[in-house]
């Protein structure tokens, strides 16, 4: 949806479109990894209880996690309140900067959605109910694709009519997802509102707050690379075609990301059920069908590259841009096909405080410097910071986390995992009781 949003959003003009990225892929997207992130601390709890068949659990942690979540985007409002001097001060343009303050605060309300939706998601995922969540979504794309069309053509309300319809598409998907939760999808697992939801508060926030630093660390990775390129000569041009190939990037990441969710989810309930080999194969499974995707729409790329730029814009200095990309859109297209796998199994383990220090290594001690040096240093302006974060620190932090999973000791694994549920089961009923 956020994609048809900044489709919709560059057909009203060039700085529309950087206005949306920079709103969409830095501000929210900051925003988006920060919550998508401490939600995911549930695939591990969630999951491995799943496994161990402590259901009762699962409606637990969905309500500490929204506890923890809603009180986070409380605090973070002041990012929404104060983007337009925070963005100037970063380097980028007056007039995207502005705009994008202003489409930033229209997206508050969905800042608040991701608090909710995103644990309800990862609570239904490890139930393996993922075809509610498909079903949601697919019927609120329907009506985000609708509405979007309306608001921009018909009743012509611009860049901020584009940010009511995905706000409200995003609102559509929870209601749906906690309708059919709270009315009798979840027996075993939702028996309603308990007080035990403020019951271990600071260890879940602890948990939350590791996996959110570990996804946050990732997802802000390319968030950089946006703001980077804002600071560039000619950065209107650089802004636009960037945000074209992340937007095509988001959209074919987010099958990895299902694999992403999948194999956190598998890996957990096999882990909780205490068959470490299962987690083995599984990841197995997993990384070997997602490279092969990932191979697949490489040779899209490299064979349209001087096509799919049109969906999003006509301007022609744009898409020369966009053509020139292409290639490194392409090699990070395949590189993102395996990395999410791995980082699926990460959260499935509860490895992400370890992982957060790994992709603070990569990403930013190697790969921003490397972005840097190559975009300034050799003059290579958009490619060289794109290229440079992608082979010094995309594919370091990949082959780091791949020799990981490869000496992994998963009967070891399996002990852990039920250790850690018994843990929490046990925190739970201790700060009731008291």
């Amino acid at each position: 949806m956020f994609v048809i949003t900044q489709a919709f959003a560059g057909h009203l003009g060039d700085l529309e479109l950087a206005a949306m990225s920079i709103a969409s892929n830095v501000v929210l997207g900051f925003d988006f990894g920060l919550m998508l992130g401490m939600a995911s601390a549930l695939e591990t709890l969630c999951g491995q209880a799943f496994g161990a068949k402590k259901y009762y659990m699962l409606g637990v942690y969905l309500q500490r996690s929204w506890v923890v979540l809603f009180l986070c985007s409380i605090i973070m409002l002041p990012i929404f309140f104060f983007a337009t001097p925070v963005l100037i001060f970063l380097g980028q343009p007056k007039d995207v900067a502005q705009l994008s303050g202003v489409v930033v605060l229209a997206f508050i309300p969905l800042h608040f959605c991701f608090a909710f939706q995103f644990p309800l998601q990862r609570f239904l995922q490890s139930q393996l109910k993922n075809n509610v969540i498909a079903w949601a979504n697919f019927v609120a794309f329907i009506v985000h694709v609708l509405i979007s069309w309306l608001i921009v053509y018909k009743f012509q309300l611009g860049i901020i009519g584009t940010t009511f319809t995905l706000n409200l598409s995003w609102w559509l998907v929870f209601l749906v997802l906690f309708c059919y939760t709270t009315c009798g999808g979840c027996p075993l697992s939702w028996n309603g509102f308990t007080m035990e939801a403020f019951s271990g508060l600071w260890d879940f926030f602890k948990l939350s707050a590791s996996s959110g630093v570990m996804l946050c660390l990732e997802n802000w990775y390319y968030k950089v690379l946006i703001v980077m390129t804002g600071n560039l000569e000619n950065a209107k041009i650089a802004l636009d075609a960037l945000s074209i190939c992340m937007s095509i990037n988001s959209w074919e990441l987010m099958i990895p990301f299902a694999f992403f969710a999948g194999t956190g989810v598998r890996v957990a309930n096999e882990l909780g059920a205490g068959n470490g080999r299962g987690a083995k194969f599984a990841t197995a499974v997993a990384v070997i069908q997602s490279t092969m995707i990932g191979l697949f729409f490489w040779i899209l790329i490299i064979f349209f590259h001087n096509e799919f730029g049109l969906i999003f814009s006509t301007s022609k200095p744009v898409l020369e841009a966009v053509h020139k990309l292409s290639i490194l859109l392409a090699f990070t297209v395949l590189l993102n096909s395996v990395q999410p796998i791995l980082s699926g199994v990460a959260v499935g383990s509860g490895w992400q405080a370890y992982v957060a220090y790994i992709n603070l290594g990569c990403y930013y001690l190697l790969g921003v410097p490397s972005g840097f040096i190559m975009g300034w240093g050799f003059h290579y302006g958009v490619m060289g910071i794109w290229g440079g974060m992608i082979f010094g620190g995309t594919a370091v932090q990949t082959l780091i986390l791949a020799i990981i999973t490869i000496r992994c000791d998963w009967t070891k694994e399996a002990e852990k995992a039920s250790m850690h549920v018994r843990k929490w089961d046990d925190v739970g009923h201790l700060t009731s009781e008291n």
